[in-house]
């Protein structure tokens, strides 16, 4: 019995090797997993105690009412008075929580969420009592969420992957209820990404950022100097998409101001990052600040160019993260300063799963034949694998290094 199964094996191999059919896998009972549960994932946890006043790349809102600031820390979720203090935490697990936006009657908040097995975008109770899910992607996922002004529907951009590239974004309109959704934008090509989305005050124009440098493919080595990526606008009543900031450096990042006056964004300065005004009506543009951690014009940045920053309620200031810390910036003087926070947690890891292996044994298996190709007479096959050609007499021949 187990020598027929070898000559079973050898003649199945010596088929697929010679490229006359190509077999499919077979599921069996055994192979089938249980569906992946991302708050509870197996494998040994522990917590680790976190007491932090500091953080990498956080995204941070403000209520309405200017009182409560939130962010994200380490996929998860704090709020704290916009003064600052000890932050309350709101979402805990394993989950990927980020992205924070306050709906506009302060009562809720929107999040990118892996929680449910990839990003999609969820609401919560400002509390974060009472997480809904609002997208139900399970291959074009979502991120990036942003209220419309009238707190009934949630833009997010749509992640669309390229058969050569981590692919390009569109701008998708969701109901808080869920649904299907409405499509706002169209993708450029499937390589150049689309970001940020942010809706102006009145709700008739919803700003972006994207990728317009030459062709419609990734360009690597890109000139951030002659730009990258430039600011669109799209006329809801209208349809139409204009450009509606470029230029040297670029632009990245819209957030327009409560009362409708100012654009923020984001541009590349020679090699550093700084955070700009553009004047809606007399289209005058302000380089207001230059000490901007260093934004991501140049590679795939398929959560957002930049973190997400905020106005004050009365358009006076801007909130936002850079050196690890959250600023605030008063527009008319240009005085920044700090909102102190501090992070105290205890957080769930799970240990990285990782087998022993000898890198350098004497022999092996290969897991990689290509090429091959059959001898006219169908008496031997050459083939390459580990960067050598090898020849092989068929049908059970052992194979001879060539090169």
């Amino acid at each position: 019995m187990l020598s027929n199964t070898r000559r079973l094996f050898r003649l199945v191999a010596t088929i697929v090797l010679t490229g006359l059919v190509a077999l499919p896998a077979l599921a069996t009972p055994e192979d089938e997993e249980a569906s992946w549960d991302v708050m509870n994932p197996p494998g040994p946890g522990k917590t680790a105690a976190i007491d932090v006043s500091s953080g990498t790349w956080m995204n941070v809102d403000i209520s309405p009412d200017g009182q409560t600031l939130v962010f994200d820390l380490l996929g998860d979720i704090f709020t704290m008075p916009a003064s600052g203090g000890t932050a309350t935490q709101i979402t805990e697990g394993m989950a990927w929580d980020m992205q924070p936006r306050f709906s506009p009657d302060g009562s809720q908040i929107a999040f990118t969420s892996d929680r449910a097995g990839g990003n999609n975008i969820w609401i919560m109770n400002a509390d974060g009592s009472e997480p809904q899910q609002v997208t139900n992607e399970s291959f074009r996922l979502l991120n990036n969420p942003e209220w419309a002004p009238d707190g009934d529907y949630i833009v997010a951009r749509k992640h669309f992957t390229g058969s050569r590239s981590l692919g390009s974004g569109e701008m998708w309109l969701y109901h808080v209820s869920g649904g299907s959704g409405l499509q706002l934008t169209e993708k450029p090509n499937d390589q150049q990404d689309v970001n940020d989305p942010s809706f102006s005050p009145d709700g008739r124009y919803l700003y972006f950022d994207q990728d317009t440098t030459p062709g419609p493919y990734f360009e690597y080595n890109k000139d951030s100097t002659s730009g990258i990526y430039s600011i669109k606008r799209l006329d809801r009543e209208t349809g139409k998409i204009d450009t509606y900031v470029s230029g040297v450096g670029g632009a990245i990042k819209p957030v327009p101001s409560p009362d409708g006056q100012w654009l923020a964004f984001v541009r590349r300065v020679d090699y550093a990052t700084h955070l700009f005004l553009k004047n809606i009506e007399t289209g005058e543009e302000i380089d207001l600040y230059d000490s901007l951690e260093r934004d991501m014009q140049e590679i795939w940045a398929i959560h957002g160019v930049y973190s997400n920053f905020t106005w004050t309620p009365d358009s006076d200031e801007l909130i936002f993260w850079a050196g690890g810390k959250i600023h605030r910036i008063a527009i008319d003087s240009g005085e920044v300063s700090e909102i102190p926070f501090r992070v105290k947690k205890d957080m769930e890891l799970r240990e990285a799963l990782h087998r022993d292996f000898d890198p350098a044994p004497e022999s092996f298996h290969t897991r990689m034949l290509r090429f091959a190709r059959v001898s006219p007479d169908g008496s031997q096959v050459v083939f390459e694998a580990l960067g050598k050609l090898w020849l092989r007499d068929l049908p059970n021949g052992e194979p001879r290094r060539l090169t």
